[in-house]
């Protein structure tokens, strides 16, 4: 069973999200300022959390999601 986030990692709780959503438009402003553009990165979270939750073959699990092996050898999902 997980007891801790991936590393590097951290969930952004309700209490904090306005504090991160003003930072977050200052700095896109500020950027924007200077020509800089957005970009998304992937998404990504240990797979067993899926497998436990909605199991193991489901469409989600098997054709949705790729998993990996990290350095410390545990599976994470994209």
């Amino acid at each position: 069973m997980l007891t801790s986030v991936p590393r590097g990692t951290k969930d952004i709780l309700p209490s904090e999200v306005g504090a991160w959503r003003y930072v977050e438009g200052v700095l896109r402003d500020l950027c924007r300022c200077f020509g800089f553009k957005e970009i998304r990165t992937p998404v990504f979270e240990h797979t067993e959390l899926f497998q436990r939750g909605i199991g193991d073959t489901t469409d989600v699990v098997e054709k949705e999601m790729y998993t990996f092996i990290d350095r410390g050898r545990r599976a994470g999902v994209h």
